[in-house]
């Protein structure tokens, strides 16, 4: 009798729960929600991290905007930040800006390269500005 309570007693908690969910339809269109945001680092910026100069070249080829933000930050913040010199040159010959500043911090790429003591990017830097 106790087993059978139970089983019952779980059956309707298992239930309850279930009926108390608002399941996602396929179809619906969560575009315009307030809950959901775009969070994802762009592929450009995610390639400036890796170091992968290639990738970088390639994307500035189809055309990448080298002062856009991803996530706030614009490539060069990335560059400079993870200590990536040869690629932040290639930025710096694209164009991009080194007094942009970041969105959320109000950095530029100075100052991420100075917080992560990144002494190469700095002389990039420090070389950029000179001119």
């Amino acid at each position: 009798m106790k087993k059978t309570f139970l089983t019952v007693a779980l059956s309707f908690l298992f239930a309850a729960t279930y009926a108390n969910c608002n399941p996602v339809v396929a179809n619906s269109d969560l575009s315009n929600s307030s809950l959901v945001e775009d969070v994802a680092l762009n592929s450009f910026c995610k390639s400036v991290m890796k170091g992968d100069v290639e990738m970088v070249k390639q994307l500035l080829k189809l055309g990448e905007d080298v002062n856009a933000k991803s996530l706030g930050r614009t490539p060069a913040m990335y560059a400079a930040r993870y200590n990536r010199a040869e690629i932040l040159q290639l930025l710096i010959d694209n164009g991009a800006d080194l007094s942009i500043k970041s969105t959320k911090e109000k950095l530029t790429a100075r100052d991420f390269a100075e917080q992560s003591k990144a002494k190469e990017a700095l002389a990039v830097i420090d070389a950029a500005e000179m001119k």
